[in-house]
């Protein structure tokens, strides 16, 4: 019981860490249809931007600031060099993933050119430092909790936008009816610069949040680069709340998984597994809607 309790907190507070990187590609790709090769780049500029912003201002300075400026890099990236590549028509998505591969690869070489090649010491702030409670005499981090909170208040923010303001339905009409929103006066490419911008600071706000729980290192981007895409497949292309559902899927059963010895050396392997067994059997994601 002991083992089983501990591990579904620690799954649940990991996943829905994961669900904060993954919420902001699944919001690009869902509104824009672009598959952001650069979205963990943005992830590690938060956590950096974050452990610099700290240093002058401190912790809860940074975790206002610091997404909002990866969210201005986002915008300007998109209103100066993605937004000409839409006017390649169909062949589009082949040159926004290029262009999107190569920011990535900017933002690597500059993060070590700022920063250094190692990682930096970028802390938990010391009132979350503690232990929140302790279950059989382990201590559950409070700093873990804040993530959990960070986490669900995004969510439910994203969730009250698209389905209970008019500023959601406009951008969700932007995508699939642009003409129409245009002659109604709204700005489309305005909206489309917003939404990538804003995508952005969500991974941004992930690294911040995320960069001291673990840690705030050049190779970070690369490490979740690759396994950020599994929780949008498996989830469902374009599903933000599929996108939560793997993502404390996936978050569960490798916590789980490191914690049995037999199976922990294969715990990194999970998530390809099961993005495996999702394509073969339910290719549009668990909780994603068939196309027809």
């Amino acid at each position: 019981m002991e083992f089983f309790t501990l591990s579904l907190l620690n799954g649940l507070s990991y996943g829905l860490v994961l669900f904060m990187l993954s919420a902001g590609l699944t919001l690009i790709f869902s509104l824009l249809g672009v598959l952001n090769l650069a979205h963990a780049s943005f992830y590690m500029l938060g956590a950096y931007a974050a452990y610099s912003l700290t240093l002058v201002l401190g912790f809860w300075p940074a975790l206002l600031l610091a997404p909002l400026l990866v969210g201005l890099v986002g915008a300007a990236f998109e209103r100066w060099v993605l937004r000409r590549v839409h006017a390649h028509g169909p062949g589009r998505h082949k040159a926004e993933m290029l262009v999107t591969f190569g920011l990535a690869t900017v933002l690597g070489e500059l993060v070590q050119l700022v920063w250094g090649r190692g990682p930096v010491d970028y802390r938990i702030p010391e009132v979350l430092a503690g232990p929140l409670f302790t279950l059989w005499g382990t201590p559950f981090p409070a700093y873990r909790a804040f993530m959990v909170l960070v986490a669900l208040g995004m969510w439910l923010a994203l969730w009250l936008l698209f389905t209970r303001t008019r500023t959601g339905l406009v951008v969700q009409a932007a995508l699939t009816h642009p003409d129409a929103v245009q002659a109604l006066g709204h700005n489309v490419p305005r909206i489309f610069m917003l939404v990538f911008g804003g995508g952005a600071a969500l991974a941004g706000l992930a690294g911040v949040v995320g960069g001291n729980a673990f840690v705030t290192e050049p190779g970070m981007a690369a490490t979740v680069g690759s396994v950020v895409f599994v929780f949008v497949v498996v989830g469902g292309m374009g599903s933000l709340t599929g996108a939560l559902g793997a993502s404390l899927l996936i978050g569960v059963l490798q916590t789980f998984a490191v914690g049995i010895d037999p199976i922990s050396r294969f715990a990194p392997l999970l998530p390809y597994l099961l993005l495996v067994l999702v394509l073969v059997s339910r290719p549009q994601g668990l909780w994603g809607q068939r196309a027809d």
